[in-house]
Order: structure tokens, then sequence, then C-alpha cells
């Protein structure tokens, strides 16, 4: 079955659109990593330790993870587990540092989804792209505060 998609009227952002948005993207992201035999939440984790060019702190890693996807540390720790017996991860004493095989996934999920964010992204207007970053940066500033004051 094909669908095809009609363009909408151009929409105030709010929480539905910025959702939309990220499902939309981030299901892309999942059939990639589905491919590979991995999750959402791994890659996200394996993120910074494939880009600090350094092993990271397993504490450090674990506060980045559950900023970012507001779960409960011992989830991440969870995950964290996952990508070592996978052998993404490896820990050396407090730090973990990513493998060979955890860089040359990461790289290769980069290099499946880049050319897709290149179309998507095309032809939206420099200073349009700019505003949105600023706009989703104070949102996400926002949303981080008022979590914090239920939290209290």
């Amino acid at each position: 079955m094909t669908t095809t998609s009609t363009p909408t009227a151009p929409s105030t952002v709010n929480g539905r659109v910025i959702a939309l948005a990220h499902y939309a993207g981030r299901a892309i992201l999942e059939t990639a990593l589905a491919r590979r035999g991995l999750t959402f939440q791994q890659t996200v984790t394996l993120r910074p330790a494939a880009t600090a060019g350094t092993p990271v702190e397993r504490d450090e890693l674990i506060g980045q993870v559950v900023d970012a996807l507001k779960v409960d540390p011992t989830e991440v720790r969870g995950t964290i587990e996952e990508l070592i017996v996978k052998g993404l991860l490896a820990p050396a004493a407090s730090r973990l540092r990513i493998t060979d095989a955890g860089q040359a996934i990461y790289a290769e999920v980069g290099a499946e989804t880049a050319p897709i964010s290149a179309r998507i992204y095309a032809g939206i207007p420099a200073e349009d792209l700019a505003t949105a970053g600023r706009v989703l940066t104070l949102v996400t500033e926002r949303a981080n505060a008022e979590s914090a004051a239920l939290s209290r």
C-alpha cells in the first residue's frame, strides 16, 4: 500500500508539531538501528562515547543520557551493560570506551542516515533553520526547568 503526503498549511510550533517532527525523524533512525540490532536508547547512550575521543566517566555518561531521554539512571545502567555485552562499549576502570566495533556501527548508522537528513532539510533557508534551532533550544530549556520544578 502506497501512501502519499499532502502538504499541510504552515503551523505554529507547539508540542504536537515538535513531537510529529521528532517521531518522523526517529522512525528513519530506528529503521537503520534495527538492521544492526540496536535500539534508540542504545544509540543515544553510544553517541557520547563515540564523539568524546577519549574514554568517558560512567557516571557522566549516565547523566548525559538521563538528561537527554528523561529516563531513570537504572535504565541507562542496563543499556550500558547491553552495549558492553554487544561489544560496543568496554569498561576501563570507572570509564567506558567505545570499541572499534562500536565506532564502526556508529559510523555506519551516520553514513546511512546522513543523506536522508540532507534531503529532509534541503531547501529550507538557513535563517529558518537558525530560528527553529533557537526556538527549540528555548522550548527545551523551559521544559527542563518545568520538569525540575515538578520533581521538587
